[in-house]
């Protein structure tokens, strides 16, 4: 709480600078501009490789969007700096411009992280058909389709579009009548109005140097490292740390600026739970699949009964309406500027209707022909009800900042795993899991996107055209770095680099919608339900125990993913956050200002190294030596 009131005053403070601009705000097509587009560009391609190394790997992705608009700053302040020593005047920097740069960039690489390429998507592949077990009753031969660059994109482009359009109507009531917080939002529009200041201008220069400065150093590591990793096994990534035998159980450090950048911008007890799950071990897939199905079922039922109960409470207060004109005269000068400037450049109620209806019927028509397995009356059913399952996202992730969207999606695919039938149910899960998680996530992000803009004063139909410009990029980005690393790499190993965790864990749960239980190995039903029981006690226990005790029990969740990937990474991403505590117990006014940019750095200097160690891969050019432990 002390967190949220210190960011409301931040931007109160910062909106000053801004309404006294009011009268001088650029006009919405002028907040979208070239050098804007170019940034957005660039930065969304480092993001999509970042992220897509993620999902490949481990599977969990921290929240990049305050580092996206780090970013941007940078981007553009190095571009007006650049053509000012060519003598070329420029456009000043405003922080509308900044807001639409970050809000293109995060929904372009928005895409590889919901694209299910580490999940659904990849599911569907031969590889994974055959870890499941191809004797595995419900594991349906011929329930496979290799991945491949055009139907992946055309798959995204006709299923990505519906959510931008989903909730535009309503856009009024989540963000100006319920008033929702959506922290990740609030957070951004803070760091943007602080930028734009005078005071902020100093602020941002400190930043960016240190942003500068750990970027070059975790790129030239990455590069340092390469040389010596020659071989299988071979390399910093697999040095043992902790012994030969802790490193066999894969409890080791591997030296990597990317998780532990992450893990400086996860929470500590995100990383502790982490290092608690590496600590265990049992039926892997099938306990993973419990601990995320508990912990999923209880956040999902308790986000619902919470938006349900915040929604009765506040028709009751009040009668709300969409009507796009009306402001409380009696509010704050400063929020009723900010409210004009949001409903200012409406989007009229018939072109969202008109839209998302016209991009239903291009997805009911075109997904069947991908998928003969996913019936068109499954999808014509999934869109008439995607929105109040968007609007019910979109409320819980403005109230606790949790985009529950990958839920929804668990859901539908074990419905749709059932009624699809045996033959059928394996694919028509998967998909049909991609086709609601997709809709419900973009919407809750452009509405994330908008409370950024409505505290940055920016005009929601630039952002919205942001958002849809961001999002046609990263329908073509996304595919394009899967397909970078799909190529240059051995993805889908389970003992090598990219494992794909998630890929295995929902084909696992298609088979399960399909068979039901008897589907499980033995003994694996009993160790399913008491871990599935586990993950909700710890949440029970974490929601209405003692506050001194609540806060040091383990998510769930998080505790799943070592079950599969192994425990080097969460050694990095506790190594980030010893980083962090540390620092703010040494220096806490600069380490809150300098966390976020030096995590960016780690994160965007590793990630970057991995387009030449790509293109080096394609080229067959190995490196030239092989730094391995054996015992003596």
């Amino acid at each position: 709480m002390e967190t949220e009131n210190f960011e409301r005053e931040n931007v109160e403070q910062n909106g000053v600078g801004g309404s006294v601009e009011m009268n001088r705000l650029p006009p919405w097509k002028e907040q979208i501009t070239f050098r804007g587009l170019v940034s957005s560009v660039i930065i969304g391609i480092i993001y999509s490789v970042i992220v897509q190394k993620l999902n490949l790997t481990t599977g969990l992705i921290p929240n990049l969007n305050v580092s996206a608009a780090l970013l941007a700053f940078v981007f553009v302040q190095t571009w007006t700096k650049l053509i000012a020593k060519a003598g070329i005047v420029s456009k000043p920097f405003t922080r509308q411009e900044n807001t639409v740069i970050q809000t293109c960039a995060v929904a372009c690489y928005s895409i590889a992280v919901g694209g299910g390429f580490g999940s659904f998507l990849l599911g569907l592949n031969r590889r994974t058909y055959e870890l499941a077990g191809v004797d595995t009753e419900g594991n349906t031969p011929g329930s496979t389709k290799e991945p491949g660059l055009v139907w992946m994109t055309g798959f995204l482009f006709v299923t990505s579009f519906v959510g931008l359009l989903a909730l535009v109507p309503l856009r009024k009531i989540m963000i100006i009548d319920y008033k929702l917080p959506y922290p990740s939002g609030t957070a951004t529009a803070v760091l943007i109005n602080g930028f734009h200041t005078p005071k902020g201008d100093k602020m941002a220069k400190k930043q960016v140097h240190g942003f500068m400065k750990y970027f070059s150093f975790s790129f030239l590591w990455a590069g340092f490292q390469w040389f010596y990793a020659g071989g299988e096994q071979c390399g910093f990534v697999q040095f043992p740390t902790f012994g030969l035998k802790a490193w066999k159980n894969t409890f080791y450090f591997d030296f990597s600026m990317t998780y532990i950048g992450a893990g400086m911008i996860c929470s500590h007890l995100v990383n502790l739970s982490l290092l608690l799950g590496a600590s265990v071990n049992g039926y892997k897939v099938f306990v993973s699949i419990a601990l995320i199905l508990g912990d999923g079922l209880y956040n999902f039922l308790k986000i619902l009964y919470f938006t349900g109960s915040s929604i009765h409470t506040k028709l009751n207060k009040k009668d709300l309406t969409t009507d796009e004109v009306s402001i409380d005269p009696n509010l704050p000068l400063d929020e009723r500027r900010r409210n004009e400037v949001f409903i200012r450049d409406k989007i009229p109620i018939w072109v969202a209707c008109v839209g998302y209806i016209l991009f239903s019927i291009i997805s009911i028509i075109v997904i069947p022909m991908m998928f003969p397995q996913l019936k068109w009356y499954y999808i014509v059913v999934a869109y008439m009800i995607a929105p109040s399952l968007s609007f019910c996202n979109a409320y819980g992730a403005g109230l606790t900042d949790m985009n529950m969207a990958y839920n929804y999606g668990k859901v539908a695919l074990f419905v749709l795993a059932a009624v699809a039938g045996k033959h059928d149910g394996v694919v028509a899960g998967l998909v049909g899991c991609g086709l609601i998680k997709s809709i419900v996530s973009i919407s809750s992000d452009l509405m994330h996107g908008l409370k950024t803009g409505h505290l940055t004063f920016t005009s929601p139909r630039s952002m919205i055209v942001s958002q849809a410009i961001g999002t046609a990029i990263g329908c073509v980005v996304a595919p394009l770095t899967f397909f970078l690393f799909y190529k240059a790499f051995d993805v889908g190993n389970p003992n090598g680099e990219y494992k794909v965790p998630y890929a295995i864990i929902y084909r696992n749960m298609a088979i399960l919608g399909v068979q039901g239980f008897s589907a499980l190995p033995q003994h694996c039903l009993h160790l399913c339900y008491a871990f599935f029981s586990f993950a909700i006690a710890t949440n029970l226990l974490r929601d209405l125990g003692p506050e001194k005790m609540s806060k040091y029990v383990p998510l769930p969740m998080a505790m799943a993913v070592p079950f599969l990937v192994g425990a080097y990474f969460a050694i990095d991403m506790c190594m980030g956050s010893l980083i962090v505590f540390a620092w703010h117990k040494l220096k806490h006014n600069k380490a809150s200002l300098m966390v976020p940019a030096v995590a960016s750095g780690l994160i965007c200097g590793d990630g970057l190294w991995i387009l030449p160690s790509s293109i080096l891969a394609l080229a067959k050019v190995r490196p030239p030596i092989c730094m391995n432990f054996l015992a003596s």
